[in-house]
């Protein structure tokens, strides 16, 4: 008995303990601080229960979150039969105080206040609340702790004050009006509606210019969703419109497992009203309607659209969203058009064809085929000659290009075809590796005419030229030029920056016939080039064979009057050039057996079109030295005659040098 009754007193000393804390004002007064400390520690806020009072059947709770965020709690309670009647009351007036605690951008004001009513089987909650200036009522009902059933009326809600509560810029504004009647939210159990309406909605233009750069005109919406939820299927009308855009879709969607059947039809006048939601810097308008059929394995989407003036369709198999298969048929795209959508210039104009059958669109394992067209191309002279800065007009070029693309795995292979008025270029294939992300091709450049370059090279020519080669691009960048030129041969190669080219066997005279100077020398020309893009550095070191001048009045009246014949003389020597940019120091030594012409560092500048050169002629021991300086298209030309000067043919000598030489540049 004396066990018990010590047993007997323990229990009513906790018993007594534990009503002392819990139901008592000094108890109270002890829990307080280490509730208070608690919710501090869980929400890393500066909270304070600046009211706490609970005793056998009632409790009040006055919470301060933070400065300017408060929640009030007051009810009463049973503990035996666990019913419970509570009344509360949100005022949350600075919400970005929240952060640490929400860990998103929120800000603004929120209240809300109501009831809870019932017991841990059964709870009602209702209360009303005026976030975003609207004004919302709700009815939610908990069995067993879990929400069953959600009803809720929002009345002229702000679309401006929920963007920036949620802190978003208000890029639009609209009244919100929103009926949510849920008898059951129980999942795969779903029994109620939706009914959302924005009205008088408005975009703010002048916000649009200022963060994305669009000029967007004045512009008003309306949205409109009607959704009704059975089970697990969801029956839904939707409509947006307003003068730049119409967008609409209906159908069934069963969330779980995924299944749908809907129709969309998407009709925007200025697609740069979207750039804030798609990030994407386009403009103008398109339409597309078609249809969203099938399961999550299996998901087809299909469609047409006018996207600039097009007649275009396409169908796509997603497999758990990814795309497996892709057909697309584009007919008469405008290149114009497209080119403005995506807000580049108008390079050109023409009509693109396009037909894609990809029978596998998965990563690794790509199969299928690609063949598009552009017919009527015609390149918008007006414009490259402005971009490009060409001193000449660039000429009417009209253009037609073909091309096959094939897909295997990680390579496409492409067929080029391109036929222009300046220039024709065909590959035969080009092989992308995808996963490297390698490039190997062969080309072909044929330009038929080279006078057709004059607005690019500012200078005239005759004749034809063709180039083959092969690129290929992986870690390094490695392309090979091959060309046969003026009765000789071409071989170079581009290794990155560094650029070498060995000419052999070019033909002096037909060089010359080919830009059209004057065609007083012929030889055979050997040389090698390097050269360096990025620094613009280089050296040409060449020889000349077999040199000899072709008839001009100068060398007839030096053999008339001087007696020296430098038509029956045969050169041979060096030539060099150092490069440095537009600088160019070149040098010449030719000699015969009787004859020398020599010149050292010349200097050459190919921006301002400046010389500075000394050429020395010695013929049968008698020196001729000739001088330009100036601009090449008009040097001042010195000719020191020396002895010559003193017969009456120096005079004559002289003035057709002078004649002759500014001809030749």
């Amino acid at each position: 008995m004396k066990y018990l009754a010590w047993l007997g007193g323990i229990i009513v000393f906790i018993v007594a303990l534990v009503y002392v804390l819990a139901f008592t004002s000094v108890g109270n007064s002890i829990v307080q601080p280490i509730i208070e400390k608690k919710i501090i520690q869980v929400t890393k806020l500066e909270s304070k229960l600046s009211t706490f009072s609970l005793d056998m059947s009632s409790f009040e709770i006055v919470l301060e979150v933070n400065k300017n965020n408060t929640i009030y709690i007051n009810g009463n309670y049973s503990l035996f039969s666990q019913a419970f009647d509570v009344v509360y009351r949100i005022n949350m007036d600075k919400l970005e105080n929240l952060k640490p605690l929400i860990n998103a951008p929120i800000q603004g004001v929120l209240h809300t206040d109501g009831t809870v009513k019932g017991n841990l089987e059964f709870i009602t909650v209702d209360g009303k609340s005026d976030v975003a200036k609207g004004n919302t009522t709700y009815h939610v009902e908990l069995t067993d702790l879990n929400p069953t059933s959600i009803i809720a009326k929002v009345k002229d809600m702000d679309l401006a004050s929920l963007l920036y509560i949620g802190g978003q810029k208000a890029y639009a504004n609209a009244g919100i009006n929103l009926d949510l009647n849920f008898k059951n939210i129980t999942p795969h159990a779903l029994d109620g509606n939706i009914v959302l309406q924005t009205y008088k909605g408005k975009l703010d233009t002048k916000l649009m210019k200022e963060e994305f750069a669009v000029n967007i005109p004045q512009t008003d919406f309306s949205m409109n969703l009607d959704a009704i939820l059975k089970g697990d299927d969801v029956d839904y009308i939707y409509s947006l419109s307003s003068n730049l855009a119409k967008i609409a879709s209906s159908g069934k969607i069963i969330p779980t497992p995924l299944k749908t059947d809907i129709k969309y039809s998407v009709d925007i006048q200025e697609l740069a009203v979207l750039k804030p939601i798609t990030g994407a810097d386009v403009r103008g308008s398109l339409k597309v309607n078609g249809n969203i059929k099938g399961i999550k394995e299996e998901l087809i989407v299909d469609g047409k659209s006018d996207i600039a003036y097009s007649d275009t369709s396409f169908k796509a198999t997603l497999q758990d969203f990814a795309p497996q298969k892709i057909k697309l048929n584009i007919k008469n795209l405008k290149l114009l058009r497209i080119l403005y959508m995506i807000n580049q210039p108008t390079y050109a104009t023409g009509t693109l064809t396009l037909d894609a059958d990809i029978s596998n669109a998965t990563s690794g394992n790509l199969k299928g085929i690609i063949v598009s067209n552009i017919k009527d191309g015609l390149l918008n002279s007006v414009y490259m000659t402005k971009a490009y800065e060409f001193k000449t007009p660039m000429p009417y070029t009209a253009f037609k290009l073909a091309t096959l693309t094939k897909l295997n795995g990680d390579l496409v292979d492409t067929k080029v075809n391109l036929d222009s008025s300046i220039a024709n270029f065909d590959i035969k294939q080009a092989r992308f590796n995808i996963k490297e992300k390698s490039l190997m091709s062969d080309y072909l450049a044929v330009i038929p005419n080279l006078d057709k370059l004059f607005f690019a090279t500012e200078r005239h020519m005759k004749g034809s030229l063709a180039v083959k080669g092969e690129l290929s691009k992986a870690k390094d960048l490695d392309l090979t030029i091959h060309s046969k030129l003026a009765g000789g041969n071409i071989d170079a190669k581009l290794h990155n920056d560094d650029f070498h080219a060995d000419i052999k066997s070019v033909k002096t005279l037909d060089a010359l016939h080919m830009l059209i100077y004057p065609e007083i020398f012929k030889a055979s020309l050997d040389a090698k080039l390097d050269y360096n893009l990025l620094a613009k550095k280089g050296k040409v070191l060449g020889k000349l064979v077999d040199g000899k001048f072709t008839q001009n009045q100068v060398l007839s009246l030096i053999k008339q009057y001087a007696g020296v014949d430098l038509y029956v003389e045969t050169f041979k020597g060096d030539v060099s050039a150092d490069i440095n940019k537009e600088n160019i120091l070149a040098s010449l030594d030719l000699k015969s057996n009787t004859s020398a012409i020599k010149t050292e560092n010349t200097k050459l500048n190919s921006k301002t079109k400046q010389i500075d050169s000394t050429i020395t002629i010695v013929a049968n021991k008698t020196p001729v030295t000739v001088t330009l300086k100036g601009d090449t298209s008009s040097p001042k030309v010195v000719v020191d005659l020396e002895k010559l000067m003193k017969s009456k043919a120096g005079d004559a000598i002289k003035k057709e040098a002078t004649k002759f030489l500014k001809g030749l540049f």
